[in-house]
């Protein structure tokens, strides 16, 4: 009787053994040394909970002897899955969507995945088809996508994919699990304390318009600011980059009255900062500066910089976890949304005005 998965070690005894020595070890290999059916190491290798312990450990017992290592194509094979998630980004270069894939690559790699990734220039609904097309023909077994702006969620929407999704930060509308920081609390913090040191109002250096993390800080400044009764300035409007910052900077530096800014990330800060201080503008004794995410660098800007820390380790990490449960799991219904808490970060580059503000 050919042994199962639940069966112990079959005896060995009549049974020819090949010649292990040169040849490279295939899986009827370690069948054969193991005393077990084909059928059954594959089971060890997809983890299939009916194995004994004992049958587990002399399979893999076998294997060590022969060195074997299973191919990719094998245990597609066997479980019906590459192993291989997808991912789609935009804008990869930039701190966060980098971080992002990097914690992504990491959690995946420690789950037993490959990660095959497509960064993208343009958002329209067919670059966004073909990218996920290439991925499925890949044999991904489920794809997260990195999506900041609004039009790539709407790109998302419209080519309906089959494939298990994840998406960052904007919210396709039709059930499709998301994972997104909690940006509405991290730019209702940061005006909240420039406004608790005492600043009249606080301005605002926005990212671009149709950016999902951009709009949500903008309308949480502003509504953070109506709450306090405070008129909110018109907003300055950059494009996430320091240079940006750098010439919005020096907009602000014009105005005497200006006392405190948020920006809405730390690249732009950065630029804000070297337009202050070309200009004369003290910080913080001129003009507090609050960022955000938080950059390695961060601290060591001068001054060091105030800012609402984002944890995109935590973002790529969770967003894998769901992806791995939509895949393990598909009749389960997903968390509709997952958001990830953000700090801040107070650092040297607010206090209090000066007097003769």
């Amino acid at each position: 009787m050919t042994p199962s998965a639940a069966d112990g070690p079959a005896t060995k005894g009549g049974r020819s053994r090949r010649n292990f020595a040169g040849a490279r070890p295939v899986m009827a290999d370690v069948a054969e040394l193991a005393g077990v059916s084909k059928q059954t190491v594959s089971r060890v290798l997809n983890d299939h909970p009916a194995v004994r312990p004992d049958t587990r450990e002399a399979v893999l017992a076998a294997m060590r002897t022969l060195g074997y290592r299973p191919s990719r194509s094998a245990r597609s094979l066997a479980s019906g899955r590459t192993r291989m998630l997808g991912v789609i980004s935009f804008d990869a270069a930039r701190y966060g969507p980098a971080s992002t894939l990097t914690a992504i690559n990491t959690a995946a790699q420690e789950a037993g995945y490959l990660v095959s990734s497509i960064a993208l220039d343009t958002a329209d609904r067919d670059t966004v088809v073909r990218a996920a097309d290439r991925l499925s023909a890949e044999g991904a077994d489920g794809m997260i996508a990195i999506a900041p702006q609004l039009r790539v969620a709407k790109a998302l929407a419209e080519a309906r994919l089959d494939t298990p999704l994840v998406v960052l930060d904007n919210d396709l509308g039709d059930g499709t699990p998301v994972v997104t920081s909690d940006a509405r609390t991290g730019a209702r913090t940061a005006t909240e304390h420039l406004l608790s040191l005492g600043h009249a109002t606080v301005w605002h250096v926005a990212g671009p318009s149709g950016w999902a993390s951009a709009d949500r800080r903008s309308e949480s400044w502003r509504a953070t600011l109506k709450a306090a009764g405070v008129p909110a300035p018109p907003p300055l409007l950059g494009d996430w980059s320091a240079d940006s910052g750098y010439d919005l900077g020096r907009e602000l530096a014009r105005n005497p009255k200006i006392t405190a800014v948020f920006v809405s990330n730390d690249q732009m800060a950065l630029g804000v900062l070297r337009a202050l201080h070309e200009a004369g503008r003290r910080v913080p004794d001129d003009v507090s500066v609050v960022g955000y995410d938080d950059i390695p660098e961060a601290a060591h800007f001068l001054p060091p910089l105030t800012t609402v820390r984002t944890d995109f380790t935590d973002i790529g990490t969770r967003a894998l976890h769901v992806l791995l449960n939509r895949i393990d799991a598909p009749t389960s219904p997903p968390p509709p949304l997952t958001v990830v808490p953000v700090d801040l970060q107070v650092r040297d580059s607010t206090s209090p005005p000066t007097r003769d503000h």
